[in-house]
C-alpha cells in the first residue's frame, strides 16, 4: 500500500500550548507504515498559507495545521478547491473546527486520530466571497469578536469578559433576510450561519449543522430580557439553543442579508468590516479533511460534566488548563515533562478517550 504524504505546519507562536515537544510526539506516535512526513515551522504572518500552497503544488496528501484557530483557518483557506486534505492538531483556545471533526484535544491522541483517518470531502461557507469553516455572523457575536481580537486575554474566560462588557452597550438591529424559504424582516440580537455546530470551546450556536449536507444552519436570536440570559447560557453549552423561544432557525444553501449600514461581521471569530448587504453561501464538498471513516458530518455534543472540566482550557495558568489538576500526561505538550521522559517512557502519555463522533 502506498504511503500517504503529510506536512505538519507548526506555528510556534499561536494557540495556548507549548509546541516544543510536538515533533518528538509526532515521531513517537505517527504510524510510519502509513505515512511519510515532513515538519515545518511558520516564521511570519501568511507563511502558513505560502507553505500550504507549495505543498499542494508538490502533491502532498494532507497538510496538518498545528496551532490555534487562526493557523487552522489560514491553512484551510489555502486548501479549498484542492485535492490536499486538512488535518488538525488543535492547540488553540476555541478549536471549533477540530471539535466538530471529533479530533481529541490532546496532542498525542490527535496524532493517533490521524493514524486512523481517511480523506473526506466537506462543505465550507463564504460571506461576501470570504471563506469560513465553522461559523460566520453579524450582530452581537461580531462585536464581541472584535473586542476579543483587540484584547490580550485568550480562552473562554477572556471571551466571557468581553461579552459581558459589550452586552451593556449593545442594541439589536433590524435585518432584511432572504433565503430559499422566502423573505422576512427581523429585529435580531445576532444572526449566525453555521457550517459547524459551534463557535469553539463547546459553545454551540447551530446544533443541527452538518459539514456534509450542502446547507448552512442559520440561527436568528431575537431580543431577550436579562432574566433569559441564564437559560440561554445553559442552552448554548448543552447544544439545545434551537429550543429557545427567542430563536428562529432554518437550513438553506444561501442567504441574503441587508442591514441599515455597513458594519462588523465575523468569520470563524475573525472580525471584518463589510457592506450593508451580505451574501452567505454554502460550498458543497468544497474541501477535503482528515476524519474517521463513515463520519456523517454531524457533531456529537460533549456531555456537560466533561465540558465543566475542559471549558476553561487556555483560560488559566499552565497546570490548571484542561482541568483542575496538572497530570503528567497533560504536561508533555506544555513542555513540563523533560525530553528524556518523552523519549524513554512513552507510558507517561495516557491513552485518551476516543473522540465524540457519531457512528
Amino acid at each position: 500500500m502506498k504511503k500517504r504524504s503529510l506536512l505538519f505546519l507548526i506555528n510556534p507562536k499561536s494557540g495556548v500550548h507549548n509546541k516544543r515537544y510536538v515533533p518528538k510526539l509526532i515521531d513517537a506516535y505517527l504510524n510510519k507504515e502509513l505515512f511519510d512526513y515532513a515538519i515545518a515551522e511558520t516564521q511570519y504572518i501568511a507563511h502558513a498559507c505560502e507553505l500550504t500552497k507549495s505543498a499542494v503544488q508538490q502533491g502532498v496528501d494532507a497538510v496538518i495545521a498545528v496551532g490555534g484557530d487562526g493557523t487552522v483557518n489560514e491553512v484551510a483557506r489555502a486548501l479549498v478547491g484542492t485535492d490536499t486534505a486538512l488535518g488538525i492538531i488543535p492547540c488553540g483556545s476555541g478549536n471549533g473546527f477540530a471539535r466538530h471533526l471529533g479530533i481529541p484535544m490532546d496532542i498525542k491522541s490527535a496524532i493517533e486520530f490521524i493514524n486512523r483517518s481517511v480523506t473526506v470531502p466537506v462543505d465550507y461557507g463564504k460571506i461576501n466571497g470570504v471563506p469560513f469553516f465553522c461559523t460566520c455572523g453579524m450582530g452581537f457575536d461580531a462585536i464581541v469578536s472584535r473586542s476579543f481580537a483587540e484584547g490580550k486575554r485568550r480562552g473562554f474566560i477572556g471571551y466571557i469578559n468581553k461579552a459581558l462588557h459589550d452586552l451593556v452597550m449593545y442594541k439589536p438591529e433590524v435585518y432584511e433576510i432572504e433565503a430559499e424559504q422566502g423573505a422576512v424582516k427581523n429585529k435580531a440580537f445576532l444572526i449566525a450561519c453555521g457550517n459547524a455546530a459551534q463557535y469553539g470551546n463547546n459553545v454551540y450556536i447551530a446544533p443541527q449543522a452538518s459539514m456534509k449536507d450542502g446547507l448552512l444552519s442559520v440561527t436568528i436570536l431575537e431580543p431577550f430580557s436579562v432574566v433569559d440570559i441564564p437559560i440561554l447560557i445553559g442552552q448554548v453549552l448543552s447544544n439545545t439553543i434551537d429550543q429557545n423561544s427567542h430563536i428562529k432557525t432554518m437550513n438553506t444553501k444561501w442567504l441574503k442579508i441587508k442591514r441599515s449600514n455597513p458594519g462588523i461581521v465575523h468569520f470563524d471569530g475573525e472580525p471584518m468590516e463589510m457592506d450593508a448587504e451580505l451574501f452567505v453561501e454554502a460550498v458543497p464538498n468544497g474541501m477535503k479533511v482528515l476524519a474517521v471513516r463513515d463520519w456523517d458530518g454531524l457533531y456529537q455534543p460533549v456531555p456537560i460534566y466533561k465540558q465543566f472540566f475542559g471549558l476553561f482550557s487556555g483560560s488559566f495558568p499552565m497546570g490548571i488548563a484542561d482541568g483542575f489538576i496538572s497530570l503528567p500526561w497533560q504536561n508533555v505538550d506544555k513542555g513540563i515533562v523533560n525530553e528524556s521522559e518523552v523519549d524513554s517512557d512513552k507510558k507517561l502519555v495516557k491513552k485518551a478517550d476516543r473522540p465524540f463522533y457519531k457512528k
